[in-house]
């Protein structure tokens, strides 16, 4: 009788042990796969990533597990390519680049960051863990994007504005004049969204898009070297199907070996996250009710 008791415990306890199993599985945080829409490991996927010039890792903003892979990428590369890794983000803008220098190099702290540059409202919990990194590497970190009220300006008033800058203004953002193109994966998209505005708003509304991207684009050629690795974060926008950032990389060089990551959130059990939609060299999906930032 006692051995029978023992054979109904142990039953369940595997019962439960593999229904806790099956939900583990189910639940997995993240899972990044290749170009052919497979499975691929961390470490394979880092030893690949380690042979490229550029790689440009989109997120969304406000995910924070996307903010964790994105610093646990970096030390990855790292420990692959040491000293000749470069870090770079849209979220940091040009004309605050001595401002940021200035924390790399230990001469303001963490807290100060906020009295001395413009930061993003999910700084101090997404971003600074990367400038901390970087900082305790000796790594360069560049602010790669236009500064937002010169985007603006192009938004208001359209890209013939930024003529009539100043030259220390036009050192701010990519070289004039920029060439919008709606062949550019991404933009005929955006003009489709602003077809009820009128045409000039819905041009304007895609190139202040574009002298994002482009000055982006060029803030990474100025910094890369013919050995360094240039990790730059952007908005998933900015390089989803090889446009944004990537269109104007390829277009001026178009011998720069680029890796794209993607980012997708999956929507409960559904597993339809690659329909439709051109797959990046690597490509991380995410439940959408992961954690967010704000």
């Amino acid at each position: 009788m006692h051995f029978q008791k023992l054979k109904v415990i142990h039953s369940l306890v595997l019962i439960l042990f593999l229904n806790g199993l099956a939900f583990s599985q189910d639940a997995n945080p993240y899972q990044f796969y290749n170009q052919k829409g497979k499975k691929v490991k961390f470490e394979k996927m880092i030893g690949n990533l380690a042979k490229y010039d550029v790689i440009l890792f989109g997120e969304n903003h406000d995910n924070a597990i996307n903010h964790w892979l994105e610093l646990r990428v970096a030390k990855a590369l790292f420990l692959k390519r040491g000293k000749d890794l470069i870090l770079g983000a849209e979220m940091f803008e040009r004309d605050n680049q001595r401002q940021l220098n200035d924390f790399l190099m230990g001469r303001i702290i963490s807290k100060d960051l906020k009295d001395s540059m413009r930061l993003w409202i999910n700084h101090y919990t997404d971003y600074q863990p990367l400038l901390e990194f970087a900082k305790e590497n000796n790594l360069k970190f560049i602010a790669t994007n236009i500064p937002r009220k010169y985007a603006s300006q192009v938004y208001k008033q359209g890209l013939e504005s930024l003529d009539s800058l100043s030259p220390t203004e036009k050192s701010f953002m990519m070289k004039l004049p920029v060439q919008v193109s709606m062949e550019t994966p991404g933009y005929a998209e955006m003009l489709e969204m602003m077809f009820d505005h009128d045409q000039n708003v819905g041009f304007n509304f895609v190139a202040a898009q574009a002298v994002k991207d482009a000055t982006m684009a060029e803030s990474i050629i100025q910094n890369l070297t013919s050995h360094t690795l240039f990790l730059h974060f952007n908005g998933n926008y900015h390089s989803k199907e090889y446009g944004g950032i990537y269109w104007y990389l390829k277009k001026n060089h178009p011998k720069l070996k680029i890796a794209v990551i993607s980012l997708f959130e999956t929507h409960g059990s559904k597993n339809d996250w690659n329909k439709n939609v051109k797959l990046t060299e690597f490509n991380l999906v995410i439940p959408n009710d992961m954690a967010k930032s704000y």
